[in-house]
């Protein structure tokens, strides 16, 4: 994706840039964008992040990607597909997944159902692929509802334990949300 640009009617999505790093930065370490992650991250991990996604983009062809808002250029967040880091201890594996994290100032406008709509599309249409999957804490119900207005359905057969977090920790739990390229093209009939 590192000359692809999608677009939607409110929202480009785009490679990164160096100049992400600073407001990502700021995005991951806000407790409340990060309430459903282990931790807040440093600048210098929000850093680390973004020339991971930099690479994922060389090697994978598409990562999480920065979006901002057509009309003023604002940061958002991301929105994108990736290859899970730990997919070899998963269940559902090999897979893609997708994924968001918005600023809070963009929580509830539907930037995230719009941008990953236009993913879905791509990694079905461009891409090829059959199943995209999402996985998110059990608590994270916004996360959840985007999901489901995305037509992905819940496998709750393969709910799992993350393999980065100790058993006890209280979200190690993750649920398991499915789509296949019939589903989403039906869905959208």
């Amino acid at each position: 994706m590192s000359d692809i640009f999608l677009q939607t009617e409110r929202l480009l999505i785009r490679p990164w840039l160096k100049k992400d790093i600073d407001p990502f930065a700021e995005l991951c370490a806000d407790p409340h964008v990060m309430r459903f992650f282990p931790k807040t991250l440093s600048y210098d991990e929000a850093a680390s992040v973004v020339w991971t996604a930099m690479e994922k983009t060389t090697r994978d062809g598409f990562c999480f990607a920065p979006i901002e808002k057509r009309d003023s250029s604002e940061f958002l967040g991301f929105v994108g597909l990736s290859i899970p880091r730990f997919s070899d201890a998963l269940s559902f594996a090999p897979c893609i997944e997708i994924g968001w994290r918005l600023k809070k100032a963009a929580w509830g406008k539907g930037y995230a159902t719009e941008a990953a709509g236009e993913w879905l599309r791509f990694g079905f249409d461009t891409l090829e692929l059959k199943e995209i999957v999402s996985f998110t804490a059990r608590q994270n119900l916004p996360s959840i509802r985007v999901m489901e207005r995305l037509g992905m359905r819940y496998s709750k057969t393969d709910d799992f334990q993350i393999p980065t977090l100790p058993e006890k920790h209280p979200l190690s739990w993750h649920v398991l949300y499915k789509v296949t390229h019939d589903e989403f093209r039906s869905s959208k009939a």
